[in-house]
């Protein structure tokens, strides 16, 4: 297409947008809830995605072992707890090991450790320290370690797993449901408001299809209308939750200050590599699909 076609196509989508302005609106107000709501539910997922991971990384699960296992026996059940995809690392402790936090931590410059000194009382406490990749499959691997021969007992943190997997879940459908409906009534208003502008130019188009206009000329204004509504529908939002997420991080914060050293939010700008072409894609998309509906309904071109 050359230059000087695109640009009347733009000026022609522009003008249509303008001829209906009313219906314009709704359609770009409808579609920048839309986006705004992917953009709110997409950086809270991201950001409980992030908090399952930091929880992986710092609660792992606690392997213990069967009295007289051999450390060929341990070495086995390592290898094949390792061979798991959920699984990012483990970590060996030995008896004295554990002897020597448990010491650290509740004897601290106490003589009462004095007694202990020959005699391990955690003799029987080597494990291994298992972080997850994947936190909603912890029981899953949990119940896969426990049935390995010479393990003796597994500790989990199931309460933290189970908490943020259910709220993961919730908020990931509550959003699909309300982003898909938002997403149908963007197509409709965007179909409503090409409609009338194909009803206006009813007579134009029956005399440039009589002089020999192309169905491609035909239905280029009508679906560069579609973009535009797209993208203006799209860069509204986007443009207001970049300003917004930081102040509501703040936000939080400062209301739970019990969250502040604890929860890394994601950075914007981590968050908009995403979300950026992601929103744009929506709004071109609903732009396109609700105007080549209304071409292929209406124009019978």
């Amino acid at each position: 297409m050359r230059p000087s076609t695109i640009w009347f196509t733009l000026k022609q989508g522009i003008k249509n947008i303008k001829r209906n302005w009313m219906f314009s609106l709704a359609s770009i107000l409808t579609m920048a809830a839309c986006i705004f709501l992917v953009g709110v539910f997409y950086s809270i997922v991201n950001n409980v995605d992030n908090i399952a991971h930091k929880v992986e990384q710092e609660v792992p699960i606690t392997v213990f072992f069967n009295e007289g296992a051999t450390q060929e026996q341990i070495d086995a059940i390592g290898e094949q707890i390792r061979q798991r995809p959920e699984v990012e690392n483990i970590v060996f402790k030995s008896a004295e090991d554990a002897w020597n936090d448990f010491r650290d931590q509740y004897f601290q410059g106490s003589e009462a450790a004095e007694g202990f000194k020959d005699d391990n009382p955690l003799v029987n406490s080597a494990n291994y320290q298992v972080y997850m990749n994947q936190i909603e499959k912890q029981t899953e691997l949990v119940t896969y370690i426990q049935g390995l021969e010479n393990v003796r007992e597994v500790e989990q943190s199931e309460q933290a797993a189970k908490t943020l997997g259910s709220f993961n879940r919730l908020v990931s459908i509550a959003s699909m449901v309300v982003i898909g409906l938002l997403v149908l009534i963007s197509v409709f208003l965007i179909h409503n408001t090409i409609s009338v502008g194909v009803s206006v130019r009813r007579e134009e188009i029956g005399i440039m299809k009589f002089i020999g206009a192309t169905d491609g000329f035909v239905r280029a204004p009508f679906v560069m209308e579609g973009i535009v509504l797209g993208l203006i529908g799209a860069a509204i939002p986007l443009v207001a939750l970049y300003f917004l997420y930081n102040s509501a991080v703040e936000y939080v914060l400062t209301k739970f200050n019990v969250l502040t050293g604890v929860v890394d939010f994601i950075p914007v700008m981590e968050v908009y590599r995403t979300l950026l072409p992601l929103g744009l894609a929506l709004g071109i998309g609903i732009g396109l699909l609700g105007s080549f509906w209304t071409t292929r309904k209406h124009l019978r071109v």
